[in-house]
């Protein structure tokens, strides 16, 4: 079942980016409608979807997925979009996107099982180590809110955020230890990050909803672009497939949809990994809303609900069920969506703090997670590793984006520890 969900989801997604209906990569949304109006020619698109992508799939999709040895939906569905794009969009070009998609997919499946089987015959296995990597982010994570609070509205106010949200936090560890919270004889443990992280989400929507339009500058978004939604409306069944098996996958543990739940989802937390991908999908709800109805091109993944429905779902196909309702709702309110975010315009501006802030929370998370887990593979030129590979890649204008340079770092001093082992000019770290 594994195998099938991840060939389908290639094949598919591999599709839908043929044939210009959806694409993963935020970014390439408004280019892919330049083709579609004829401004720009299907060569220079293929070019640009690589790119954009390709860097992304190796800097930022794999490492990921080899350091929990599940697969981060970037890994799949950039590389998709890159072999949609490249392929014609013709009677043999899109069976062949779909062949090539699909096949691209297994090979990620059986790469990783493979990847994970070969650490065993390595002279220094890192592989418990490149754990290491994730374990800051599942700490950190909430204190993302505070950041997008202060970066939208104030410093002041996110310093009253961020204080509330720990204060909150440290109220749930003393729950926790005291015994005092019980059903009926049962002890109940609160989440502390958890807790953490919705009252920083409520201190953020508080404060945005606040901010209004005033009157007569809103511009009704759903009105000026109606070709573009129904265009989105009428391929909703395209939409529907792969929701349904990216959330069933999700729900088997072998996909997440972004660093911060993949990592719980490694440690086994599928409830707190539910959590972080809420938090994360309402971030991207005014991205994907505006960006679809501007350029009437879709995200395979819609706002990315469809992965807390496979994560709290109680089996795979009450999840398989549950994506394509989620995401066939989704594609039905886009209008609706639209004229709320004109209504509250500092609901629409938050998806950008909200990325921002999690994108900086997770460059520095993972720095510090892969100098732990460098640092754990090889004591002491670890950390030295880590440190210049960053201020050298920050001086070369970052050619490995900041927020992979943690784990790739990680996986190099790893091959390099496992040279010098072989070599005899290492010990093995006890």
């Amino acid at each position: 079942m594994e195998m099938t969900l991840i060939i389908l989801i290639g094949a598919v997604a591999a599709v839908l980016a043929n044939m210009n209906i959806a694409v993963f990569n935020d970014g390439l949304r408004p280019i892919v409608s330049e083709h579609v109006e004829g401004r720009m020619t299907r060569r220079d698109l293929a070019f640009t979807a690589f790119a954009m992508s390709f860097g992304l799939v190796i800097g930022f999709g794999i490492p990921f997925t080899l350091s929990a040895s599940i697969i981060l939906v970037h890994s799949i569905l950039l590389g998709t979009d890159i072999i949609g794009l490249l392929t014609p969009k013709n009677k043999w070009g899109t069976p062949l996107a779909a062949v090539i998609g699909g096949a691209y997919g297994a090979g990620l499946l059986i790469g990783l099982e493979g990847f994970v089987k070969l650490f065993d015959y390595l002279p220094l296995n890192f592989l418990e180590a490149m754990g290491a990597v994730g374990t800051p982010v599942v700490v950190t994570f909430m204190a993302f809110p505070a950041l997008a609070v202060a970066m939208q509205f104030s410093v002041k106010k996110g310093v009253i955020t961020f204080i509330v949200s720990a204060l909150i936090r440290q109220l749930a560890v003393w729950l926790n230890e005291s015994g005092v919270l019980t059903i009926s004889g049962t002890t109940v443990t609160l989440n502390q990050e958890g807790m953490a992280l919705i009252t920083g989400m409520i201190f953020l929507l508080v404060f945005a909803m606040k901010e209004k339009a005033e009157e007569g500058s809103s511009i009704d978004l759903a009105a000026v672009f109606s070709d573009k939604v129904a265009k989105i409306r009428k391929n909703v069944v395209f939409f529907m497939i792969i929701g349904g098996l990216i959330a069933a996958a999700t729900n088997l543990w072998i996909m997440a949809g972004d660093p911060i739940s993949l990592n719980l989802l490694a440690e086994g937390k599928a409830t707190d990994a539910g959590i972080a991908a809420a938090a994360r999908a309402l971030g991207f709800i005014p991205l994907v809303a505006s960006t679809a109805i501007a350029t009437g091109v879709y995200s395979p993944v819609g706002f990315t609900l469809i992965f807390v429905v496979g994560f709290f779902s109680p089996n795979v196909w009450v999840a398989l069920i549950g994506g394509v309702i989620i995401i066939f709702i989704e594609v039905m309110l886009l209008s609706s969506i639209a004229r709320f975010l004109d209504k509250y315009p500092g609901v629409r501006n938050s998806g950008e703090n909200i990325r921002s802030a999690m994108t900086k929370l997770l460059e520095v998370a993972l720095l510090i997670g892969g100098a732990n887990a460098a640092n754990a593979i090889a004591p002491g030129f670890g950390f030295f590793f880590i440190a210049g590979f960053y201020l050298l890649n920050e001086a070369a204008g970052r050619p490995i984006v900041r927020i992979a340079v943690g784990p790739v770092g990680a996986i190099a001093v790893g091959i390099i520890a496992n040279i010098l082992v072989a070599l005899g000019i290492m010990n093995i770290p006890q």
